[in-house]
């Protein structure tokens, strides 16, 4: 009979008894391709550089694999815990009695199932991580093994994020998605392409996280994008964004002999819940609002003329989804808001002579301008997070 690994454990081929890293080594045997070998027999340039890498890798496995180790089996446990207090809880009510709350112990009773669940694929990666990296050093150093497991540490790195993030975002509509709206601050090209910019920057922020944004609109001026909305239809995608509304600002300086001149693009960015799995709880009349349609698309416009503020929506194929849409969008605003608003300056980007962003809310600071416009905002998020909880 094969050998098996279950559950850390390694069965069959010859005795349930075998230890990991004899079946490592039978494994080793039966690789087939093998992948490329980094020994000392490389140049003395390419070896240092790939020994470098395998050590720098094999630093961020292990740092994942403790973290997931320490945190996993105590977060499962009390999350276990938390389920079959829930199934009691239900056994317990009488779910015809009263539809809101027993609809309500349903939900809460499904996303715990999805915490569980999630956190025993993080421990089983973690495991598979920690067994891949001993398959390496056990052949030789194996750099490709070692990006296997490293990405294999990047899943389980995002899941203990999603995790931790998920338990301090308990605020209303935290747990809701996002619907993101981001206008140039001004006609200028320089603030549009702002825009662009930072569209890419919240698209590539979702896919990091293994989520996907989508872009509901795109209104573009003379070629340039003078608006754009995003949704994010995934759950705690607001907890996550809501401290990215107000404006963004980009500064550009640039030396010509002994004058230096300053550029500035500017956008502003709103955030509101995207329900996902019930309709905004909130009554509008209608005499209070006045809607408006495009002669030649679907898009839907809806005024709420007590507080002034606007929705559109154009991303559904018939007029009447765009307003249904629109509509729930205007609730949540309300919900959010209460009234109109106006938006203080959230982050400033340095793009000359320091490429730097600031964060004007929480003082945080990265160095990094670019890595930030590429989606990695997260030191961001975490700080607006943290201030939060601690308000």
């Amino acid at each position: 009979m094969a050998a098996k690994l279950i559950g850390g454990r390694v069965v069959g081929g010859g005795g349930e008894g075998r230890s990991r890293r004899s079946f490592c080594r039978e494994l080793l045997k039966r690789r087939q391709p093998r992948l490329p070998q980094f020994t000392v027999s490389a140049s003395a340039s390419m070896d240092a550089y790939k020994q470098l890498g395998m050590f720098s890798l094999k630093r961020k496995i292990e740092d994942a694999v403790l973290k997931a180790e320490m945190m996993a089996p105590t977060a499962l446990e009390l999350e276990e815990e938390q389920w079959m207090r829930q199934e009691e809880m239900m056994r317990d009510c009488d779910l015809w009695d009263d539809p809101s709350k027993s609809n309500d112990i349903l939900l809460k009773l499904a996303d715990t199932a999805k915490t569980v669940d999630a956190l025993k694929d993080l421990k089983f990666k973690a495991e598979e991580a920690k067994l891949i990296t001993e398959l390496a050093e056990m052949n030789a150093i194996d750099y490709g093994l070692f990006e296997q497991a490293y990405d294999s540490c990047l899943d389980v790195s995002k899941s203990l994020h999603h995790y931790e993030m998920s338990k301090l975002l308990k605020d209303g509509y935290d747990m809701e998605g996002a619907f993101m709206i981001i206008n140039a601050g001004s006609e200028d090209a320089d603030s549009q392409i702002w825009v662009e910019q930072l569209v890419r920057m919240y698209t590539k922020w979702a896919e990091k996280l293994g989520r996907e944004a989508r872009r509901a609109s795109l209104d573009k001026s003379e070629g340039f994008v003078s608006s754009a909305s995003i949704e994010f239809e995934f759950e705690y995608a607001y907890g996550y964004l809501s401290g990215e509304q107000g404006i963004h600002r980009l500064i550009t300086s640039s030396r010509n002999g002994f004058s230096s001149t300053s550029d500035e693009a500017c956008a502003t960015v709103e955030v509101i819940p995207l329900f996902l799995r019930t309709s905004p709880d909130l009554k509008v009349n209608d005499e209070d609002l006045v809607v408006s349609y495009s002669s030649s698309e679907n898009t839907v416009w809806i005024k709420h003329l007590p507080t002034g503020i606007s929705v559109e929506s154009s991303g559904e194929r018939s007029r009447f989804a765009n307003k249904i849409k629109a509509l729930n969008r205007l609730k949540a605003k309300l919900l959010v808001t209460g009234s109109k608003n106006v938006l203080e300056e959230s982050r400033r980007y340095t793009s000359r002579p320091r490429k730097m962003v600031l964060d004007m809310k929480t003082g945080v600071e990265v160095s990094n301008m670019n890595s930030v416009l590429d989606g990695n905002i997260r030191p961001f998020i975490a700080a607006h997070v943290g201030m939060r909880q601690n308000s």
